[in-house]
């Protein structure tokens, strides 16, 4: 059987890799280069970026370790975007040698569906190709969300492209929207010199999250002397003889060298031929899928960010996984209600499941396990004991309805209650589970067993007492 992808994301190449373990006949299409949005400008560069960040920021607080250093240490941008570089161009090299091993064809350029079943595509080298596939599967992923007087030049006005290769660090930066991409940049370009303002027009910051983690994140924030404009709205950028002046919806008025606007990104769906096939799009031009990830056409098939669902690779991947089971005539489905997400700020945040307020708004009986990263030996032994745990539970029934971490490595923790959510585990299964000392996960753990008020290292709570069956017994 023949499959094609459009799009070499992470939601694209996985998928061609998935069927052609299936034994298709795979064609992959892409117009820029393989990995898509996310290696090449998004999830790793930026983790590269805030690895170099991490380092710095350790170095110019080693004296808190004991440890005594002469002289002074600073990024060199340069080096850092080099660095960024090889990460990324190994990362590519990967996936274009897992295509060859398994006998993906790839095309560079630009894939146009004439009707189902029939794609041409537009070559680099001007030349054009007609393909038929029995299958086809599409992958484009998303852009940068631009907003009106924001257009993006590359010079006063950056995309979170642009922000991923800077050719220096701005003295002063105002980065308009304060959700995941912007406050993982805030925090990488504080830590490079830059002066950081932003503004958000939600109430929080990462208002996406749990209340209880946006507002530790906002007091981290605080700490590193980043400002946060929340509640407001810009309407007008200026730019002046010093860098640009930024018009706040609030009378106000703030300036910087550098603007970032990252208020979200636009779905990549316009022009690949999605009315000659007939494709159903809603209302921004996501295309419209079913839980199998079929679209309206039979046999074709959309995956990651160009269906308008949550925005994130692993989830594209696991999307790219089902569309080419579903394809090769599998009956596979993908399972929203536990999809882990991680913020790379300083600290991390990891999550899965529902927020409190969404199990408040279902109506929903719950209970509620807290545990604070300073309570844990090995965070003090790290030296980072800002954050928290928090475990959501239905009452009665004690399933785990969500977990919210905010803390060192919350991105990594936060999956050991991914595991029990998706094979349905209770929170007293996780509190049983003996727990290695000292670690992180031991937050986890205890988080587990305050839900029912039997945490070992959390003050006894005025008003409550140990739950009737303790966490611990068998």
């Amino acid at each position: 059987m023949k499959i094609t992808i459009l799009g070499a994301g992470p939601g694209g190449y996985v998928a061609a890799i998935r069927a052609a373990q299936l034994g298709a006949e795979v064609t992959v299409i892409e117009e820029s280069e393989v990995g898509g949005t996310c290696l090449n400008w998004g999830c790793i560069p930026t983790k590269t970026l805030i690895a170099s960040a991490d380092v710095l920021h350790k170095i110019k607080n080693a004296h808190n370790y004991g440890l005594e250093l002469e002289g002074t240490v600073s990024p060199n941008i340069q080096k850092i975007v080099e660095r960024k570089n090889r990460v990324v161009d190994t990362q590519v090299k990967g996936i274009r040698g897992l295509f060859k091993s398994w006998g993906i064809r790839l095309i560079e350029g630009r894939g146009v569906i004439e009707r189902p079943h029939k794609i041409q595509v537009a070559l680099k080298d001007g030349s054009n190709e007609e393909i038929e596939s029995e299958g086809i599967i599409i992958a484009t992923g998303s852009r940068p969300a631009v907003i009106p007087g924001f257009r993006f030049d590359g010079t006063r006005i950056l995309s979170s492209d642009h922000a991923v290769n800077p050719g220096s660090v701005p003295k002063s930066l105002i980065i308009i929207g304060a959700g995941v991409i912007g406050c993982e940049f805030a925090f990488i370009y504080k830590e490079f010199g830059a002066d950081v303002t932003m503004v958000e027009m939600m109430p929080h910051a990462v208002s996406s999250e749990d209340d209880e983690i946006s507002q530790v994140l906002e007091r981290e924030l605080k700490k590193k002397k980043i400002a946060l404009m929340a509640n407001t709205r810009v309407e007008k950028a200026v730019i002046t003889g010093k860098g640009i002046s930024v018009q706040l919806s609030d009378g106000k008025t703030v300036e910087a060298e550098k603007v970032l606007v990252s208020v979200g990104r636009a779905v990549n769906s316009k022009d690949i031929g999605l009315e000659s096939a007939g494709v159903n799009t809603g209302p921004k031009g996501e295309i419209m899928v079913d839980c199998r990830m079929q679209t309206n056409i039979g046999g074709i098939y959309a995956v990651g960010d160009v269906t308008g669902g949550i925005m994130l690779a692993h989830l594209a991947s696991r999307e790219g996984i089902v569309a080419a089971e579903n394809a090769m005539g599998g009956n596979a489905r993908v399972n929203y209600d536990v999809i882990p997400s991680a913020i790379f700020t300083s600290p991390e945040i990891g999550s899965v499941g529902l927020r409190e307020r969404q199990a408040a708004e279902k109506g929903i009986t719950y209970n509620v396990g807290r545990f604070q990263f300073r309570a844990l030996g090995k965070a003090h032994a790290m030296g980072e004991i800002a954050g928290m745990f928090k475990i959501i539970s239905e009452e009665g029934t004690d399933k785990i309805l969500g977990a919210h971490i905010i803390g060192p490595h919350a991105s990594d923790l936060v999956h050991e209650i991914a595991v029990a959510m998706e094979k349905g585990l209770t929170v007293k299964d996780i509190a049983r589970t003996i727990h290695a000392h000292p670690t992180l996960a031991e937050g986890v753990m205890e988080a587990a067993e305050d839900v029912h008020d039997a945490a070992i290292h959390c003050p006894k709570k005025e008003g409550k007492r140990r739950d009737t069956e303790p966490a611990g017994s068998a």
